[in-house]
């Protein structure tokens, strides 16, 4: 799979994905201590949705721009206005012409005393991230690979924090590579909370992956816990675009699943493509 993210930005996949990392973020931010964001595989940082290849791939027509635009209830507008509001921040009023990658989201949720370093070795990419972070003192930008900066950026010396995995899945192992990267840097940092996104084509690599995260997981004590997430917005076949974006979630927020079980319904209609999508939600066995 080629995933090259200026063609899916503000896609489905994006929305699910982020939204869970604001509600971590969120979390994270009840305590005082100070945490620290990794982004392993961070990309540009910014995205023209009026631009070429956005508009080319018109994925966001089916995500964010639906989104920005639902009816939510008043249980699940408060889940999700946090991470909608900082989409609006980087667009006019009443306009959607950019999205935000993961690592301006997750600098919009740092408070003074955290921190983000992201990792990005493409070089338009990681020349485009320094660009946006130029001078920030809270935000660190890498140009290093991101397999080679998890295992050795972990723990932070904070000691609370997220490590975000978001690879391109441009090579043929890049499901083992996450489980492997995985597996080390948990082994370092067991504490940590991690959230790993996958895109859901292979059946038997989805499960292989989400059975060997929660084994690396349940093989440390304190023994880790993980979360499954996969949500489908029209049936996946082997030669057809993205239908399924997969999260794992290391050490979740004890708030999350409800959370999630209160946001996820109300995705499924305005996300649906020829019909309402459906999500899972489970705990996955070692």
């Amino acid at each position: 799979m080629n995933y090259r993210h200026a063609f899916h930005a503000g896609s489905f996949a994006d929305v699910i994905k982020h939204i869970v990392l604001v509600r971590i973020l969120t979390y994270l931010q009840e305590k005082p201590a100070p945490f620290r964001v990794i982004d392993t595989h961070a990309g540009a940082g910014r995205y023209d949705l009026t631009g070429d290849e956005a508009q080319r791939g018109g994925e966001w027509l089916t995500g964010i721009a639906r989104i920005i635009q639902t009816r939510f209830s008043d249980a699940a507008l408060p889940l999700v206005k946090p991470y909608l509001d900082i989409v609006r921040s980087f667009n006019p009023p009443n306009e959607l012409q950019a999205y935000p990658g993961s690592p301006l989201i997750a600098r919009a949720m740092l408070r003074p005393q955290d921190r983000l370093t992201a990792c990005e070795l493409e070089p338009t990419a990681h020349k485009q991230l320094i660009d946006t972070l130029r001078r920030d003192a809270q935000a660190r930008v890498v140009d290093l690979d991101g397999w080679v900066a998890l295992p050795a950026f972990v723990p932070p010396n904070e000691r609370r924090g997220l490590v975000l995995i978001d690879p391109a899945f441009e090579a043929k192992d890049e499901f083992e590579r996450l489980a492997d990267g995985f597996t080390a840097a948990f082994r370092k940092w067991p504490t940590g909370q991690y959230l790993l996104w996958y895109p859901a084509k292979s059946r038997r690599a989805t499960d292989t992956l989400a059975q060997r995260v929660a084994q690396a997981a349940a093989a440390v004590k304190p023994q880790g816990k993980c979360l499954r997430l996969e949500f489908s917005v029209a049936p996946q076949t082997t030669d057809a675009a993205l239908a399924t974006t997969g999260l794992l979630i290391v050490n979740p927020p004890w708030t999350l699943q409800s959370e999630l079980k209160t946001i996820l319904p109300e995705l499924e209609k305005p996300l649906g493509q020829g019909g309402p999508g459906r999500f899972r939600l489970e705990v996955p066995k070692p």
